[in-house]
């Protein structure tokens, strides 16, 4: 797992093309040419996380929206985080 802090933003890189299908989306590095396929709330979870200034404020909106235990929500945004930044979708601010 790459580290990461939650006080940390992310930001879509300049490589990354994003597209809605329905509620999903699909994510195309284009240096690499690989896609990545989000569900709905995968889709939700990537928008809130790009829409806000840092990992822990992403938590604690999807928080308020998702009737799911602290921990598990925490756990599944910081598994999706890593994999965005493993396949080069995103990128990190300074904390």
């Amino acid at each position: 797992m790459m580290q990461f802090s939650l006080d940390q933003g992310l930001s879509v890189t300049s490589h990354v093309l994003a597209q809605d299908l329905a509620g999903e989306s699909v994510l195309l590095n284009i240096q690499t040419e690989e896609y990545f396929g989000l569900d709905d709330v995968g889709t939700h979870m990537w928008q809130t996380l790009i829409e806000k200034e840092s990992i822990e404020m992403a938590i604690a909106t999807l928080q308020t929206e998702y009737d799911v235990e602290p921990t598990l929500l925490q756990h599944d945004v910081e598994t999706l985080i890593d994999e965005l930044l493993t396949h080069g979708l995103v990128e990190l601010s300074a904390a």
